[in-house]
């Protein structure tokens, strides 16, 4: 399993990248191991204020339907696009072009729990083998 260093994850499996007062957010490598093949993605719209700990989207794979969850409070200032006609993108590459949305970070980013790699390594493990990387 591919755990990067440089992100900050959370216990739903959801990856965030802080820019300043931005937040990208995507779907763990692990995390999209266990939806399996990703058919359907529902983004939310730009403008629209999201909750960390809380649902921001459902994403739709040949095992079940689940919820997304907001690693931080703010609002929704860009989708990737592109994940309509290709959802499958989330499963080949994880934390590069299958990134989901960026929130623009409230004051108050909220009291959801994000996880170093080491620690999101330690929650996933014995379930997978760590290769943390850059």
């Amino acid at each position: 399993m591919n755990i990067r260093n440089d992100l900050l994850y959370t216990r739903s499996h959801e990856w965030v990248r802080f820019d300043g007062n931005k937040a990208i957010v995507g779907i763990s490598d692990y995390g999209q191991s266990q939806l399996g093949d990703i058919m359907v993605l529902v983004c939310p719209e730009i403008g629209t204020v999201v909750t960390g700990g809380l649902p921001f989207s459902e994403v739709e794979s040949v095992k079940a339907v689940s919820s997304l969850f907001s690693p931080v409070n703010g609002v929704v200032i860009a989708i990737n696009d592109s994940l309509a006609d290709a959802p499958e993108i989330i499963n080949q590459d994880p934390y590069g072009e299958g990134w989901i949305i960026v929130i623009e970070v409230d004051a108050d980013r909220g009291q959801e729990v994000l996880l170093d790699s080491a620690a999101y390594s330690g929650l996933i493990e014995p379930k997978s083998k760590c290769a943390c990387s850059e």
